[in-house]
């Protein structure tokens, strides 16, 4: 079922997630969910989405790994490289921005490679490494479990942020 994204204000996205205690079939419906919910995505087009976008405080995401919707529940960070940088595609940086905050970008640094542990919707533990782009996904997915939003990390890195408005980039002056 798709479900409505909360705004950028709603408290949930400030709250660490709990972990999820059990993948039953409350745990599957939402994966369902976020996934449709993601893939309905068209203006703008999503490539993530946490429970807690959707309302749900658990410890749950799903990212677009090219055409395919990966759910990932309890993640943990095993890794990071000590290398930043910022995401690109085909030689062109990708700004970051959030389904809940849509049409706000900015240029973030991350780790250019992540490892992490997760449960599968079928409960096993898996351990598995994301680079650019995806490893991008990973960290701004398991921010969002942790109550911090891509406009905190703009702030940490004092990078402006912009708007999309008519196809046109505008800075957004930050108070």
């Amino acid at each position: 079922m798709i479900r409505k994204i909360v705004g950028s204000k709603d408290p949930v996205l400030r709250r660490i997630s709990k972990p999820v205690k059990k993948v039953d079939k409350k745990v599957t419906n939402l994966i369902k969910d976020l996934s449709d919910t993601l893939s309905a995505q068209k203006d703008p087009e999503g490539v993530g989405l946490a429970a807690c976008q959707i309302g749900i405080n658990l410890r749950v995401f799903v990212m677009a790994k090219g055409k395919e919707i990966v759910p990932v529940i309890n993640p943990e960070i095993v890794e990071v490289s000590k290398k930043q940088g910022y995401a690109s595609h085909k030689e062109h940086s990708i700004l970051e921005g959030c389904l809940s905050l849509p049409n706000y970008y900015t240029p973030l640094k991350r780790a250019t490679t992540v490892k992490i542990k997760y449960l599968t919707p079928e409960g096993k533990e898996k351990v598995e490494e994301f680079t650019g782009f995806t490893a991008q996904i990973v960290q701004h997915e398991i921010d969002h479990l942790n109550g911090i939003m891509f406009v905190d990390r703009l702030l940490e890195q004092k990078k402006t942020l912009y708007k999309m408005e008519g196809g046109e980039w505008v800075e957004v002056e930050l108070i």
